[in-house]
């Protein structure tokens, strides 16, 4: 079976394509849902699929164009008949400042706001409601709704149209590992969809936080431990989630490794190593071998040695303690795996000859400094910002994982071992660093921190060997 194959039979027919094109512009510009939704990363791979069946380039820019178009018309006409109604209806209920942030673009703009609005993302499906709640007039709406979505549609249909056309002679992947690669990443895509979905409503603003509020209102047992658990005011319910999914996920996947090791690696291992043994791109190894360095002993300890100082500094005691139990922790953690489950590495280098493979320390210790990072710099975000700050996170540990493979000093399942070995270790420190009412960490010179964080990653890898 070939890429083309394995593509057909995992995305819908040419019809239904069209139609989830056209509603992922709707839902992406509709106020009070586009808001929650990763639009731009949906529409990108819609378009990708679209690109490699070959769909009809004309017909997929019509159906983004006409989804945009009234998604927009519906927001607009939203405001115009529900006017101050419309903003007691979660989640803008819960989010004043969406409101705010697009009444004051379209102030600014006027009637060019609702043109400029669908590039802007923070007020994308916000500055239509507005409109029709200021009474824009439905004339000068309409012409600047059509305009913004004809260059909306194919500046963001065309690049994942391309992307579709043009990835399998790019990565030139051999045809019997074409289906996993394609399986890889739509796994890949529908985690990345769930993350952005449960970030949004596990908040304290969000729909399943207020839904588990009531619940617990309703029975006293369960009210006794929601007091108790919210001691800043707000239950840690996205960490006390993330620790239920990721401990779980944890023992199913060690118990799954455990159960296969007398065979040795799982299917899944073998494919992915063939894999990533096929491909040869300039480079490559040379980025793995840097990212090695950087996410070793001495790589960490550079990467975070600035912001160490910085806290001592600010005589802020507690977020250095609670960063340093997880960095602690986590190292604690990847010695006892290593030596509780003695999985051989699938290459095993000189500097990493007494080393064991699951789980991968690199990994781990990836997820727990970005992860946490990301957490510490989000609290002192507005909300509309901090899921950029989660995305930079999650782009850095997956590259710092993906290096262990393409060394080939890592199975696939011992970065997921790892991954989610950090995710418990990132857990447990929020839980901990939530359970009273901290002051803030601003203001913090961050530039000037990462910058210093670079400069010493970069010395450690140009200059000392690996450890």
């Amino acid at each position: 079976m070939n890429l083309a194959d394995a593509l057909y039979q995992l995305t819908p027919s040419p019809g239904l394509l069209l139609l989830i094109i056209a509603a992922i512009s709707l839902v992406e510009s509709l106020a009070l849902v586009g808001v929650l939704v990763p639009g731009v990363l949906l529409i990108t791979v819609a378009a990708s699929m679209a690109g490699h069946q070959e769909l009809a380039l004309p017909a997929t820019l019509i159906a983004a164009f006409a989804g945009a178009v009234i998604g927009d018309g519906a927001s607009f006409l939203l405001g115009y008949t529900q006017h101050e109604r419309v903003t007691r209806r979660w989640p803008l209920s819960r989010h004043p400042e969406w409101l705010a942030r697009g009444a004051r673009f379209f102030q600014r703009y006027g009637t060019l706001s609702v043109f400029l609005g669908r590039f802007v993302g923070p007020v994308r499906p916000i500055v239509p409601l507005i409109a029709g709640m200021l009474r824009m007039s439905p004339r000068d709406f309409t012409w600047a709704n059509l305009a913004s979505a004809a260059l909306w549609a194919p500046a963001y249909v065309l690049p994942g149209y391309l992307l579709g056309r043009t990835w399998q002679q790019l990565l030139d992947v051999p045809p019997e590992l074409q289906q996993l690669l394609a399986m890889l990443v739509m796994g890949l895509l529908a985690l990345a969809v769930t993350f952005s979905w449960l970030r949004h409503h596990v908040g304290r603003g969000g729909r399943v936080y207020r839904q588990m509020a009531g619940l617990a209102r309703r029975h006293p047992l369960l009210r006794n431990a929601w007091l108790r658990q919210s001691g800043n005011g707000e239950v840690p319910l996205a960490s006390l989630l993330l620790l239920i999914l990721s401990l779980g996920g944890l023992s199913g996947w060690t118990l799954l490794v455990m159960q296969h090791g007398a065979e040795g690696p799982l299917r899944l291992d073998r494919q992915v190593h063939t894999l990533l043994a096929a491909w040869s791109f300039p480079g490559l190894d040379a980025l793995g071998q840097a990212l090695a360095r950087a996410g070793d002993l001495l790589g960490v300890l550079a990467l975070s040695l600035p912001w160490a100082a910085w806290l001592l500094w600010r005589q802020r005691h507690d977020a250095l303690f609670h960063l340093g139990a997880g960095l602690g922790g986590i190292a604690l953690l990847n010695t006892l795996g290593k030596a509780l489950f003695g999985r051989p590495r699938p290459d095993t280098p000189a500097y990493l000859a007494d080393s064991l493979a699951y789980p991968s320390a690199h990994t781990s210790t990836a997820v727990v400094v970005f992860g946490l990072a990301a957490a510490f710099t989000a609290r002192e975000l507005s909300p509309g910002h901090r899921h950029w700050v989660f995305w930079l996170a999650i782009l850095a540990a997956t590259l710092m994982a993906l290096s262990r493979l393409t060394l080939g000093v890592h199975w696939f399942s011992d970065l997921v071992g790892g991954a989610l070995l950090g995710l418990v270790v990132c857990a447990l420190v929020l839980l901990a660093w939530q359970q009273k009412d901290r002051a803030s960490l601003a203001p913090c010179p961050w530039p000037w921190l990462g910058l210093a964080s670079l400069a010493l990653v970069a010395t450690r890898v140009a200059w000392l060997p690996p450890v």
